[in-house]
C-alpha cells in the first residue's frame, strides 16, 4: 500500500485506511507486506509506485485524487507508467450528471476528479461518485476513509482470494523477557506458522498475548499446543 499526502506526515490527519485495507486483505487471504507514506511530490509518488508495481502483485493507494490543486496522485501516477493524462469519458459523464441532478455547477475544480492516466479503467465510489481507477496492478483510491472503503468495497468480486489466514490468540501470564528464548524456539520448530508477542502491563505486573498465525489448520494446532506445553513448563518451574 503506498498512503498520499502530507497531512499524513505532519500528523494533522490519523490514517485510518492502512488498518482497514490490512484487514479486508487478511479476509480474502492476500497477505499486505508492506506500506508505504510519501508526501505530496510528484517524483516520490512516482519512484516509490514504480518500487512497489515492481515489487508485489498488487498495490492499492490512498489520498490525492481530489478537487484541488494538491491533489496530484492521477499525474504521478500517469507519469510512474509512463502515460499522458486524460478527462476520462465514462468519469466526465458520471460527474456531469451528479451535478446536474444536485443542481450544482460542474466547476473546473469539480472536473479535475475525472483524470486518469490514459487506459485506465474506474473504481466506483458509492458515496461521492467521483470515482478512483486502476491502472495495470495499481488500484488508485480516495483518501476519505467512507469512500476509500466504498472504493475497495467495489473491488471485492475482482481480488484475486487466497486461503483466508487463521489465528490463534494465547493468554500468557508471563512477560516477554520470560518467554523469549522458548518462544524463539518454538517458532524455529513450526516454520508453517508466524507467531507474534505482544506485551500488556496492567498498572502491577507484565503479561504477554502471544497470537499464532497460519493458513494450515494442522500447524496452528500443533504450534499453539506446544506454546501451551511451553507455559505450563514455566508455570510449573515457578511453583504456580
Amino acid at each position: 500500500m503506498l498512503a498520499i499526502g502530507d497531512e499524513l506526515l505532519s500528523g494533522r490527519t490519523k490514517d485510518k485506511n492502512i488498518a482497514h485495507l490490512a484487514e479486508v486483505m487478511t479476509l480474502l487471504g492476500i497477505d499486505l507486506k508492506e506500506v508505504r507514506i510519501v508526501g505530496d511530490e510528484p517524483h516520490m509518488i512516482a519512484d516509490t509506485l514504480n518500487t512497489l508495481r515492481r515489487s508485489y502483485d498488487l498495490v492499492f493507494t490512498s489520498g490525492g485524487i481530489g478537487p484541488t490543486h494538491d491533489d496530484i496522485t492521477a499525474d504521478a501516477v500517469a507519469a510512474a507508467f509512463g502515460l499522458p493524462v486524460i478527462e476520462h469519458p465514462d468519469a466526465v459523464a458520471r460527474l456531469e450528471t451528479y451535478y446536474a441532478g444536485r443542481q450544482m455547477e460542474f466547476t473546473p475544480a469539480r472536473r479535475r476528479m475525472t483524470r486518469t492516466p490514459k487506459g485506465a479503467s474506474l473504481i466506483d465510489n458509492s458515496v461521492s461518485v467521483a470515482p478512483g481507477f486502476r491502472i495495470d496492478n495499481v488500484f488508485v483510491m480516495a483518501g476519505v476513509p467512507g469512500v476509500f472503503q466504498a472504493m475497495l468495497s467495489s473491488l471485492l468480486d475482482v481480488l484475486p482470494a487466497g486461503e483466508p489466514l487463521k489465528s490463534r490468540a494465547v493468554p500468557c501470564p508471563f512477560g516477554e523477557g520470560d518467554i523469549g528464548d522458548a518462544l524463539g524456539a518454538i517458532a524455529k520448530q513450526h516454520p508453517n506458522v508466524v507467531i507474534g508477542s505482544y506485551p500488556k502491563f496492567d498498572g502491577e505486573r507484565y503479561s504477554t498475548e502471544i497470537v499464532i498465525r497460519s493458513r494450515d489448520e494442522a500447524a496452528l494446532d500443533a504450534a499453539a499446543l506446544a506454546v501451551g506445553e511451553m507455559l505450563e513448563t514455566i508455570a510449573r518451574s515457578r511453583g504456580d
